[in-house]
């Protein structure tokens, strides 16, 4: 585990509260505090952000993946279509892809058929939070497209 601090003024620290955000979008956070702190100079919040390095359900790998390889030809083709929803969505919802589904997820995903709510929770890293906020795009877009 590990400790960042990071102050952020009142009033007028836009691009600090952006740098907060980015943070604690990229990092796996177990514990947040905060406080407002008032001195001479104004006031400001300060956070305390405890977290580990490893946002990633899945172990890292050095070498990349080749779905292409891992996946059967009609798998693969749903994994691609996936891959489409995904990044429109991810566009849509302003955040970076992966936090939608990764691609290890969207390879499971395109092994179901039929693809289902129920479905998807068993995939190793997709919880009902997710699934509650993504499932329909990728269930009613992947039945019309694949």
């Amino acid at each position: 585990m590990q400790i960042k601090i990071i102050s952020v003024p009142a009033l007028g620290g836009d691009a600090l509260n952006d740098e907060l955000n980015t943070f604690l979008r990229s990092k796996k956070v177990i514990q947040v505090e905060q406080q407002l702190v008032s001195g001479g100079g104004g006031g400001y919040w300060s956070f305390v952000i405890q977290y580990t390095e490893d946002y990633s359900p899945y172990p890292k790998s050095k070498d990349k993946i080749d779905y292409r390889e891992v996946l059967s030809e009609v798998e693969f083709q749903r994994f691609s279509v996936l891959r489409q929803i995904r990044k429109k969505l991810a566009i849509d919802e302003g955040m970076p892809a992966y936090t939608v589904f990764t691609d290890e997820e969207l390879a499971e995903m395109a092994k179901i058929e039929p693809l289902t709510a129920e479905a998807m929770k068993k995939i190793k890293g997709i919880g009902d939070k997710k699934v509650a906020r993504f499932a329909e795009h990728f269930i009613s877009k992947k039945d019309e497209k694949g």
